[in-house]
């Protein structure tokens, strides 16, 4: 029965293609049609549209093996993975699917014939479960294929019945359960024994028939369907004669990896398999172009890497090891799933960078969290602490949980919440938002776009809005919103700002100052005039310069989004984009500094493809024909089935509802201004485009000229000038110090003669002329060195500045330390400083008063020694 995990992958997909279903490749991590989920984290979200019957597709049953990660939001195995033996922050699940073809009879008998026939599990080893109202269910389970009543088990909890939401398709459920034998403790499904570890679920079936109406009624689905999900390390446990999911071939292997590249002796260690675990979800969130943040999911992969790294550092690991295991991933998961070896670089270098920063920060944490433990006069960690490490550490607090467990302790949870939530309280004061228009004003118009090939229309007036309320007319001088059944103005959408132009009425003008969306309306926001009213005509008209740069610029942002791919690598995507006349700003993932060589290349990609003269072309295309024809689109965005699609060549094709130019040669010139991070893993890159590039290649054209006449140079000799006279200035630098050490010395010697004793103590106290500052330490040590046993206060006054210094050898700090001695002079001449016992130092701001306060050093020693 002992069959691999790739095997019983190859043989479930198999089995249901067999029988009609359409094989369909497991899906983005990142799920690209619903904003209610973190990750993707079962099989069925990729059809959760064909479900609710707003999408269809070529084909009404699919089986696939979906890739999910449980480590965030409201699915949340992370502080599970390694103490238990099923548990996991990434998982595949093996699922099948009907939209409204097969029903129970079916989906029962495929899931019985695949377990007992395919995979030849004993029958005697199986029970089943059926939600204690479906008798449809349990008469399938009992007279058809023919189990045993003793062995199906009426369950009235939520556990046996699925829904989607509070409202929406839901259904009876009916899993099945593997017995692993009496010799391991636990108790069959609805027992008081049931967490137990005897059965385990393998395979839950999922009939969806009821649409629950708000009310709470259940109205029957006009097509029942059927959704299926087993877990492949679950059933690749029970074949290959192993109780813990860590013990199936994927994690042996990876464990010896992990043993390997931390040195640990202990296979057994449950920091082996916290690190076996993680290197699968980190690489493939990486490959799905999540990179570490400090927010959303990018912060969740953070909180994974900094987990494991831990636990590499617990196991006594040297250096940076996390992104060695991403060799050992490949070689057991590549044959499946192809994008980790098209990854495995950039996979690499982002998990090597993480562990690189974070490695810096977990000594001194570990270091600040382990002092506080010793102190714990309780077994639990105040949540003020777990809240410090990680607002001031990056500690995340999952890190402090698990320490905490180790050493037998639980987390104030409560305290650490309050003290996240008064955090929370002071960034949202901080912050200013702008209330959302849509928030303000409702409107049911739906207006026709008209400007991809107008400059203006006539339109009629359906709807007006004075200070968020509707109104009939606007008056001169009033500040409102107009909305039409048709304009060519754009709405802000996609980066692209809103146009400016002109209302033009029989009276006068409405002067439109932005153009925003309103649910589906079109909202021009501006001033009027003259009086406008509801049902008026008016000739919409927008400003055609301010709409030919954006559109210059928001090409450009097209070809540079292509270009930023093709130099970095294919994980940059966008994170954000501004588009206006003046310039385009550009937010894409990326986890380092851009180089200036890189964005030299990304210039230059650009230009080629500006001066090749690509005529532009859209179309409007089916959602899945655009993406097989490599349209690119953005993670996490909502796409209607038919999208438009804006080719520039063969060089760039993305989906986009704005604005562009007709030829990519219209742009004329691509220059970059600015490169910078805006957030861990955001960049963000500031550009011009024609006009306003040529502007400023010129300035810094006359900049060059500038600083070339500075230095009296050519400008194509520039920089081995600029070369020369900083070998000057460092050789200049290099003898003024030697003078100036000279000065010192020969000042010191003068001062030997002005020592004098307290209390059989040596001492010098002198206000220093011509000293520069930072030779005092050197001083104070030729003092020590010279004169063996000695205090020394030493000041300099310049500029109206105090500067002071205290040294104290070793014989003698038991009696006088220098940081007190030096407050004490300090205060005196309006400062204060600090230090080590045997040499502090500190300022002042009343250069006036500081001989009197050596002056007072005498008396002071006087009264301590």
């Amino acid at each position: 029965m002992n069959r691999s995990t790739a095997d019983i992958r190859h043989a479930f997909l198999d089995f249901f293609a067999s029988r009609g279903h359409q094989k369909v490749s497991s899906s983005s991590l990142v799920p690209g049609n619903d904003a209610t989920l973190l990750f993707t984290n079962a099989g069925m979200n990729q059809f959760k549209d064909v479900f609710l019957g707003s999408e269809t597709r070529s084909y009404n049953k699919a089986v696939s093996s979906q890739r999910c990660v449980r480590a965030g939001g409201k699915h949340n195995d992370l502080e599970n993975v390694g103490y238990t033996a099923r548990h996991h922050t990434f998982f595949e699940m093996l699922g099948n699917f009907s939209f409204g073809d097969y029903f129970k009879a079916d989906a029962i008998q495929f899931a019985w014939t695949f377990l007992t026939e395919e995979l030849g599990l004993p029958k005697e080893k199986l029970l089943v479960t059926v939600y204690h109202e479906d008798d449809e269910a349990y008469d399938i389970w009992a007279n058809t294929v023919g189990i045993p009543e003793d062995k199906i088990i009426r369950i009235s909890t939520s556990d046996n019945f699925w829904s989607m939401g509070d409202t929406g398709p839901c259904g009876p459920c009916s899993e099945i359960f593997y017995d692993h034998g009496e010799h391991i403790w636990g108790g069959p499904p609805g027992s008081p024994e049931e967490d137990g570890d005897r059965f385990i679920e393998i395979w839950n079936l999922v009939f969806m028939q009821y649409n629950r109406q708000s009310n709470g009624d259940m109205l029957p689905l006009p097509k029942p369907s059927i959704d299926t999900g087993m877990g492949l390390e679950r059933i690749s446990a029970i074949l290959q004669n192993v109780h813990s999911n860590y013990e199936i071939d994927i994690f042996v292997n990876l464990i010896d990896a992990a043993a390997k590249v931390t040195g640990a002796t202990d296979k057994n260690d449950k920091s082996l398999r916290v690190i076996a675990d993680h290197i699968r979800s980190c690489s493939f969130l990486i490959c799905d172009g999540v990179l570490p943040s400090n927010e959303g999911r990018g912060y969740v992969l953070r909180r994974i890497i900094r987990r494991a790294v831990r636990h590499g550092n617990k196991l006594g690991a040297t250096g940076v090891f996390f992104f060695r295991l991403v060799e050992a991933l490949e070689a057991q998961m590549g044959e499946a799933y192809p994008e980790l070896a098209a990854n495995r670089e950039l996979i690499e270098k982002v998990l090597k960078t993480e562990e690189e920063q974070f490695s810096r920060t977990l000594e001194r944490g570990l270091s600040i969290l382990n002092e506080a433990l010793a102190e714990l006069t309780s077994n639990t960690v105040p949540g003020e602490l777990v809240f410090r490490l990680y607002d001031t550490y990056g500690f995340p607090a999952d890190l402090t949980n698990d320490i905490a467990r180790e050493k037998d302790l639980k987390i104030d949870e409560d305290g650490f919440q309050a003290a996240m939530a008064e955090q929370r309280k002071r960034a949202q004061q901080a912050s200013q938002f702008d209330t959302d228009y849509n928030e303000q004003l409702k409107s049911d118009t739906v207006s026709e776009f008209t400007g991809y090939d107008l400059v203006s229309n006539s339109a009629n007036v359906v709807e007006l809005f004075k200070s968020g309320q509707l109104v009939e007319q606007l008056n001169p001088g009033d500040e409102g919103v107009v909305i039409l059944d048709q304009t060519p103005f754009y709405a802000e959408s996609g980066g692209q700002v809103g146009d400016s132009g002109v209302l033009k009425t029989a009276s006068g003008n409405f002067i439109v100052k932005d153009t925003v969306k309103l649910n589906n309306a079109i909202a021009h926001k501006g001033i009027a005039e003259n009086s406008i009213h509801v049902g008026e005509v008016v000739e919409a008209q927008f400003d055609l310069d301010s709409r030919n740069a954006i559109k210059l610029n928001h090409s450009a942002t097209h070809l540079m989004h292509e270009a930023l791919k093709r130099v970095l690598g294919a994980h940059v995507n966008q994170k954000g984009s501004l588009v206006t006349a003046e310039r385009l700003r550009f937010d894409f993932s990326h986890f380092e500094a851009v180089t200036h060589e890189e964005l030299q290349q990304v210039e230059k990609l650009v230009n080629e493809q500006i001066r090749a003269n690509h005529s532009l072309e859209t179309k409007l295309m089916n959602l899945d024909d655009a993406k097989a024809a490599g349209a690119m689109a953005l993670f996490g965005e909502k796409y209607d089935e038919d999208v438009r699609v804006v080719s520039m060549g063969a060089f760039s094709m993305e989906l986009c509802g704005g604005t562009h130019v007709n030829q990519t040669g219209d742009i004329g010139l691509f220059k970059i201004v600015s490169e910078s991070g805006i957030a861990s893993g955001v960049r963000r890159i500031e550009a011009v485009t024609a006009e306003r590039a040529l502007e400023v290649t010129q300035s810094q054209g006359q900049q060059l000229v500038d600083i070339a006449n500075l230095v009296k140079s050519e400008p194509s000799a520039i920089t081995n000038r600029i070369q020369q006279l900083l070998e000057q200035s460092k050789a200049t630098e290099k003898e003024l110090d030697k003078l100036k050490q000279q000065l010192a010395s020969n000042a010191g010697a003068d001062l030997l003669s002005q020592v004098y004793e307290v209390k059989g103590i040596k001492v010098l106290s002198a206000n220093l002329k011509d000293v520069e500052p930072k030779v005092l330490r050197t001083m104070v040590d030729d003092f020590k060195n010279q004169l063996g046993s000695v205090i020394v206060v030493l000041g300099i006054a310049q500029e109206g500045k105090v500067s002071l210094i205290t040294g104290v050898t070793k014989d003698l700090v038991s009696k006088v330390k220098a940081g007190e001695l030096v407050n004490y002079v300090a205060q005196q001449v309006g400062g204060k400083g600090g230090g080590r016992p045997d040499m502090a130092q500190a300022g002042g701001s009343q250069p006036e008063n500081l001989n009197a306060a050596l002056g007072s050093v005498k008396l002071w020693l006087d009264s301590k020694l």
